[in-house]
């Protein structure tokens, strides 16, 4: 007994090990699925999209626009690496429709300057990846810091854009916005702001007032060789209820890992989010109304508040979805600092090459992308979850 024991427990050890070591995360999504691949400074970046239905319009022009949006050298506020974005269809497109084949798109890189990143062959760059990988892996790609680097990303919104019109020919919206810079904060909720004003400006802030207080920070802290950081909001209209698993896959925990994948990011919250430790159940609650309640399963059903932020139990209640993300300040600055080498040794070190000196304004697409990519795969989860009636 002890014998069987013994090596049901190596096998299990065994299998453990195993999977751990052929799965690296570069796949997201259980039905609408994306794999991403390329790195900072390789021939080109992409991704390919497996799950996605036949039949669905193909925009090119929209996928190209929402890769626009997060582009680098787009203005005087981010970095001012020039590449063009432009992406390549490969496959899974037919006479302007998916053929529910895998789509793979492709995304060159066209303006690598991997000299700037020379000095980094062998010291680490404080609060970046660069020990974390070399810790990780044995080897790395120090130029514009391989994969770890935020270039990857733009695969992410090339999916996302597929995914928005999955979720578009659905009647579900997607809008995210800069709703902070450092300590620049927009106090108004997303329903007292005209969120149609969000691109008007490049900070992508709906407060034009606000976004030019926010841009006048960001100038002052790149002229001092410094970064800072932010935090984007990010509202979904028109998602039915039924969205999202009850135990496991709760929808505010998909989120709050698509969030949390992204480059720089360090916190999310939904709904209240902390401020409501602040309240009491009675304060918090939120209470339906009567409009449809007879029927709660046929919908729609609507509550008075929204501090639940559009989720309960895991799953969507058919209120707006609205969270919050926090970035942080970029961690290459081009300051001298102190840091450690591969051999240990203590070295000085200034950041080289282009950067963002504060990432919301080219995060907002990605944190919509994000957002799209979990809801599209749960959309699709839900088809699945009972018979039709």
């Amino acid at each position: 007994m002890q014998q069987q024991v013994a090596s049901l427990h190596g096998f299990l050890l065994f299998f453990a090990k195993t999977s751990l070591l052929c799965a690296m995360s570069n796949t997201f999504g259980h039905l609408f699925r994306v794999t991403t691949f390329g790195e900072s400074h390789g021939a080109a970046i992409g991704c390919i999209v497996d799950g996605c239905p036949a039949g669905l319009a193909f925009d090119l022009d929209f996928i190209q626009q929402e890769l626009d949006r997060r582009r680098p050298g787009q203005s005087s506020i981010v970095t001012q690496r020039k590449e063009s974005d432009t992406v390549q269809v490969l496959s899974g497109v037919f006479e302007d429709k998916t053929t529910g084949t895998p789509i793979a798109m492709l995304i060159p890189n066209e303006d690598q300057r991997s000299r700037d990143y020379d000095h980094l062959a062998t010291a680490f760059r404080p609060s970046h990846a660069d020990y974390t990988w070399q810790a990780k892996f044995g080897h790395r790609d120090f130029r514009g810091g391989g994969r770890s680097s935020a270039r990857e990303t733009a695969a992410r919104v090339a999916a996302g854009a597929l995914a928005k019109l999955l979720l578009r020919s659905q009647g579900i919206e997607i809008q995210g916005y800069v709703s902070q810079v450092g300590p620049l904060e927009l106090h108004q909720d997303y329903t007292s702001l005209d969120l149609t004003q969000t691109e008007s400006n490049e900070l992508r802030c709906p407060d034009p007032e606000m976004a030019q207080k926010m841009i006048s920070l960001i100038k002052e802290i790149r002229k001092d060789g410094d970064t800072i950081g932010g935090v984007v909001t990010c509202v979904v209209r028109g998602c039915p209820p039924g969205l999202g698993e009850p135990v496991f896959d709760k929808l505010q925990a998909d989120l709050g890992k698509a969030m949390l994948s992204i480059n720089a990011a360090k916190g999310f919250e939904y709904g209240s989010g902390f401020a409501g430790v602040k309240m009491r159940g009675s304060e918090h609650n939120d209470l339906f109304s009567v409009d449809g309640a007879e029927k709660p399963d046929k919908g729609p059903v609507k509550t008075l508040t929204n501090r639940s932020g559009g989720i309960q139990g895991g799953i969507s209640n058919g209120m707006d979805l609205y969270f919050r993300v926090a970035f942080k300040p970029v961690a290459t600055i081009m300051r001298e600092q102190e840091t450690l080498n591969e051999a240990g040794e203590t070295v000085s070190l200034q950041g080289k090459g282009r950067h963002d000196p504060c990432v919301v304004p080219r995060a907002v697409p990605i944190v919509e992308a994000m957002t799209a990519l979990v809801l599209a795969d749960h959309y699709l989860r839900m088809q699945t979850n009972r018979l039709p009636t």
